[in-house]
């Protein structure tokens, strides 16, 4: 029973994934992963039977998939797995770049310093596969670390947009092998985006993304780095 004047708080439901988000999850990681290249055709009675599920929730979570624009359907052919060209890489980033942005601006706003030591202990991970030479572990870290930056902004609608940014990320890396000197600057790299948060310094942090975006494009598609004019 309840004291006279309390009221009863309803309790809040219990949220479950219908089967076509889990259906979407799953293609998702397998776009992750490289076990759907880009320009695949996708055949629907071989996923259902792969996922063990009916056609209609496999619709709908490939549905989901095309909304996000990881996958293309094209009329009188079917669906396709997108291609990862160098427009669409360069594209991609610009949004990424909007999203991560607009997310350390609103990490700034509250305790960065919380945020860059947190990002510090990624780039400490980071800087331990490389030192094995572990070119995956690095590139999970590296992935885990913009990961996290987007989700300390406390905003639901940019985590969302760069879940998706985030598989078009790993869809380039397989599909387009990017070039590094040396994971050492890699690893520079991130370790100075996460000293400006401790160092309160949104200006530099907002550098040193843009820096960092731009570089990345350029080792995604091979592109030789402009050259200032000779004087």
């Amino acid at each position: 029973m309840t004291s006279a004047g309390t009221e009863r708080r309803p309790l809040k439901p219990v949220m479950r994934k219908s089967t076509a988000a889990m259906i979407a999850d799953s293609v998702r990681g397998a776009l992750e992963r490289g076990d759907l290249p880009p320009g695949a055709q996708l055949g629907e009675a071989e996923l259902a039977r792969q996922l063990g599920v009916s056609r209609g929730p496999l619709r709908e979570g490939l549905q989901r998939l095309t909304q996000e624009g990881l996958l293309l359907s094209i009329r009188n052919r079917g669906l396709f797995v997108i291609e990862m060209t160098p427009d669409r890489v360069r594209d991609m980033y610009v949004a990424r770049s909007a999203v991560e942005r607009a997310a350390a601006e609103q990490i700034h706003l509250g305790t960065p310093e919380e945020a860059g030591a947190e990002l510090l202990k990624i780039t400490d991970a980071m800087s331990a596969t490389a030192e094995v030479d572990d070119r995956s572990g690095v590139g999970e870290a590296d992935i885990a670390f913009h990961d996290v930056l987007v989700g300390f902004a406390g905003s639901p609608r940019l985590s969302r947009m760069h879940r998706t940014l985030l598989t078009e990320t790993r869809m380039g890396i397989h599909a387009l092998d990017p070039t590094y000197d040396g994971d050492d600057t890699r690893v520079a790299e991130h370790r100075a985006i996460a000293r400006s948060f401790i160092e309160r310094d949104p200006a530099e942090t907002d550098r040193l993304l843009q820096l960092h975006m731009a570089d990345a494009v350029r080792r995604l598609i091979h592109e030789e780095e402009e050259q200032p004019p000779a004087s």
